[in-house]
């Protein structure tokens, strides 16, 4: 057990590995959902163990936290057993083993809606029909600018040179010489901006960075053919980047906004992961022109098409797991491997779903479940045990001393994060209208609140579902009958499984099992002080519709190795990147001094692959829980 290694990637020591040169939080439904049925779930598209999911506190930590602040921090964090995740399906011996221990080691590949793993394999661009070419041709650069210039600039676009700008004589000047000038910068150097200046007599091309309003202005119209789909869409790889840090970055080099671009869920940041993007009238040739320029990033596999991407539409996604330095022996791989298979896990919501800090996101959700305000104020802006960036620390501090939201704003270098805009909406509208000072942080966090509070009601009642009738179908279980819910009788138990089973998510368009673990919902809700018969709020996005959700998840397309290595710094799974370079897959020496279990599986949408992982080698994935583990392997 002393082995295992935190899930999160604040502890994590991962590599940098360049590219080249170098879930879905869908919200409160007005009607019942089927969770991970529909992909229409109110939790995110879990790319990978659901560590995309956006923290709503704390966000102001512009960087990691150094290891033993974190691990300080996480003295005071969740456990499982916090969280309601107390069982497991398999009765085999659990082994010890570390995970993430390199980004590499976790790679998640999209499966969209057609039922195809999703992967890069293509940088070509799609030929076009003559008739539909892009008017707007790429210049040539042999003609229009020299190689000390295209040096210049591309040292520009890299932010080498963030703050200055680089200027181009026009010689023989003309309109038609300028347009070309301008057109092979924006065209060669995406993310730069032009415009032309007179100096002493002279024409310039001034080259410089699109930011602020400029980036964010709405993109130039070009001629786009009639026979082409409005939409590009392309396969985005990343390594060590979140998708919506991803998005931002093409928005920025692209001069588009973010909403430009559509995806069917978001993915880890911790991880390698491919997905497919769509982007609303970009050329491909443009974003082919990033792979130039991008850390971490690759777009290829492109092609138009008359449609977005919309949430939810992925059918899963497909997972290759390395756990290193594992302790299990061969024949207890097999055990824990074969249950996965044959059995699956119980379809927890993983620790991801309700933060790292001192203070649980699902008390935030009950507070405002409550509409208890002013609790949700204090949970949110009050110090709290554990280490945090210094400017929270003196943030809360003065929150504490003064209650002046100006004064305590201004201790805040990041207005951006939850408690800046918290903060920055009581300023604006007073402490008597705390609803309308909380309404400015973005909706999805807010709603993150009262998802995570319904997660842990989720969890718990599974838990006691599972402890009092094991894994077999019982009188007063649900089952879905398209997205209805059913209950099932004595009869009719007898002709279904485990798998089959769902249990609701707590709200005012959902039925409860007719069983004694039915009562447990309201008994529970009671003891929160919430009525299970109201569940509608006083606030419309509070209103929680409910969703049903199965139990125990039975993964697809699952193998397994035991490989053994020599040394811990190489990659253990070929990447798409690797392939398309050419470069060799990972060699195994059987005689290696380590050994690590690689596994894939595939999983729908709104599963968490660490209960996966959990089920697996029998350990608590909660962070605190691993940052211990990991301490004691480290020392």
């Amino acid at each position: 057990m002393a082995e295992s290694e935190p899930v999160s990637n604040a502890t994590l020591v991962g590599e940098k590995r360049g590219c080249q040169q170098d879930g879905d939080e869908e919200t409160p439904a007005k009607k019942p959902k089927v969770d991970g049925e529909n992909g229409n779930a109110p939790n995110p598209d879990d790319g990978g163990g659901g560590e995309e999911e956006e923290e709503p506190e704390g966000g102001a930590s512009d960087g990691e936290e150094d290891g033993d602040s974190f691990a300080d921090m996480m003295k005071h964090g969740l456990t499982e057993m916090d969280v309601g995740i107390l069982k497991y399906v398999s009765d085999h011996e659990g082994f010890s083993g570390i995970l993430k221990e390199r980004y590499s080691d976790f790679v998640v590949h999209e499966i969209n809606k057609q039922g195809k793993i999703v992967h890069l394999d293509d940088l070509s661009i799609p030929a076009e029909n003559e008739e539909g070419v892009e008017t707007e041709q790429q210049p040539n650069d042999c003609e229009v600018l020299t190689e000390e210039q295209k040096k210049q600039l591309g040292e520009l676009q890299l932010f080498k040179n963030k703050e200055g700008n680089v200027s181009i004589e026009v010689i023989d000047d003309t309109k038609e010489k300028r347009t070309l000038v301008h057109k092979a910068i924006k065209t060669q150097f995406p993310g730069l901006e032009t415009k032309t200046e007179e100096k002493e007599g002279h024409k310039f091309i001034v080259a410089y960075h699109a930011a602020g309003k400029k980036a964010l202005a709405a993109p130039r119209k070009h001629f786009w053919p009639k026979n082409r789909g409005s939409y590009c869409h392309f396969v985005l790889y990343k390594e060590n980047k979140d998708t919506m840090d991803a998005i931002n970055v093409l928005s920025k080099f692209l001069r588009l906004r973010p909403n430009m671009f559509s995806y069917m869920g978001t993915k880890d940041k911790r991880a390698i992961t491919v997905q497919e993007i769509a982007v609303l009238k970009i050329t491909a040739e443009r974003l082919a022109h990033l792979n130039k320029c991008l850390m971490n990033l690759k777009l290829g596999n492109f092609c138009y098409k008359n449609h977005p991407l919309k949430l939810g539409e992925l059918q899963g996604n497909h997972f290759t797991v390395v756990i290193r330095n594992i302790s299990g022996t061969d024949e207890q791989v097999h055990q824990a491997m074969a249950s996965l298979k044959q059995t699956g896990f119980i379809n927890y919501y993983g620790m991801q779903r309700f933060g790292t800090t001192a203070v649980p996101t699902q008390q935030v959700g009950r507070a405002i479940l409550r509409n208890d305000w002013n609790q949700v104020v204090d949970l949110i802006l009050k110090p709290r045990p554990g280490a945090e960036k210094e400017y929270l620390v003196r943030c809360r501090e003065e929150w504490a001393k003064t209650q002046d939201p100006e004064a305590a704003l201004k201790k805040l270098p990041n207005k951006r994060c939850v408690e800046g805009q918290l903060l920055r909406g009581l300023s604006m509208y007073g402490k008597k209208n705390i609803v309308t000072a909380f309404g400015l942080i973005p909706r999805n966090n807010r709603l993150m609140y009262v998802h995570s509070y319904q997660s842990v009601v989720w969890n718990t009642m599974v838990s006691r579902r599972i402890e009092a009738f094991g894994l077999k179908a019982v009188e007063g279980d649900l089952v879905l009958r398209g997205t209805t819910a059913h209950v099932l009788s004595a009869e009719e138990a007898e002709s279904h499984s485990i798998h089959d089973i769902v249990m609701p998510l707590p709200g005012y368009d959902v039925i409860y099992p007719s069983h004694h673990i039915g009562d447990g919902y309201r008994e529970l809700l009671s003891a929160d002080g919430l009525d299970l018969d109201n569940m509608r709020h006083k606030v419309k996005d509070y209103s929680l519709a409910g969703a049903y959700r199965r139990i125990i998840i039975r993964p697809t397309d699952v193998s397994w190795e035991v490989i053994h290595y020599d040394d811990p710094r190489i990659s253990l799974v070929h990447s798409d990147f690797e392939k398309l370079e050419n470069k060799p897959a990972p060699v195994f020496n059987k005689e290696g001094k380590y050994r690590a279990l690689r596994m894939e599986f595939s999983l729908p949408p709104s599963t968490y692959a660490t209960m996966a992982i959990r089920e697996v080698l029998k350990l608590d994935t909660s962070i605190k829980k691993q940052t211990q583990l990991n301490t004691v392997w480290f020392n």
